[in-house]
């Protein structure tokens, strides 16, 4: 008998959006660098200080659709509804930021911050990629993408990461002048965080089954090795 613990995908789905800011902005907090896929709407957001760090995860997750679309030339009602979780998961980045400001920021506490951080974001993923529904852009591009040019996730999550350093690094010095948003930290996550989010997948799928409540049937798993 399956001893395993069912777990709603829906329910997973809204865990996510919490668990992904919370690492980003934990990361942030650290001062070490910020994951390498939010690196990217922050230098925006420190160039064009009107639109909030949320708000330019909007423009970004789009691209990131619209390049899904044009890899895989389809278009399906998931990449809108991806779309709206993205906005809701910008929401959230926003409202972290009210209260994490509040935390101190000695040395060894910034260090417990992006441990959590990272630890935090792998885990989000790992919930992302198993519930099987329409998931934040940013977390179902490197999950669709490996599908469509079939190869490992944690290897295509590891080069998206690392496209995602580089990319901020070049807008950081044509807008600002100096780097912004980049640490040893960014480089640390864009090397381990898929390896991270394969262990926490192994760990989940021996103890969790995901199950759509709406329509009582399983979700399909999406292989991470």
């Amino acid at each position: 008998m399956d001893k395993r613990v069912k777990a709603p995908a829906e329910l997973l789905l809204i865990c996510v959006i919490f668990i992904n800011s919370l690492g980003v902005q934990f990361m942030t907090k650290s001062g070490f660098g910020i994951s390498a896929i939010s690196s990217v709407p922050y230098v925006f957001s420190r160039v064009f200080t009107s639109v909030s760090f949320g708000g330019w995860n909007y423009v970004f997750q789009s691209m990131l659709v619209l390049t899904l679309v044009i890899a895989s030339r389809k278009f399906t009602p998931s990449y809108i509804v991806s779309f709206l979780v993205g906005i809701g998961f910008g929401k959230m980045v926003d409202v972290h930021s009210l209260w994490l400001c509040y935390l101190p920021a000695l040395f060894y506490l910034k260090v417990i911050y992006f441990i959590l951080g990272m630890l935090i974001l792998s885990f989000g993923i790992c919930i992302a990629n198993s519930c099987g529904l329409p998931i934040i852009p940013t977390d179902m591009f490197p999950r669709d993408f490996s599908k469509i040019i079939d190869k490992k996730y944690k290897c295509v999550k590891t080069a998206f990461d690392l496209f995602c350093l580089i990319s901020t690094v070049l807008l950081s010095l044509c807008f600002i002048g100096k780097i912004e948003g980049i640490g040893i930290g960014t480089v640390i996550c864009a090397l381990f965080t898929g390896k991270i989010v394969s262990a926490f997948q192994a760990k989940f799928e021996k103890r969790f089954i995901v199950y759509r409540a709406i329509t009582t049937k399983r979700t399909t798993k999406h292989a991470v090795c």
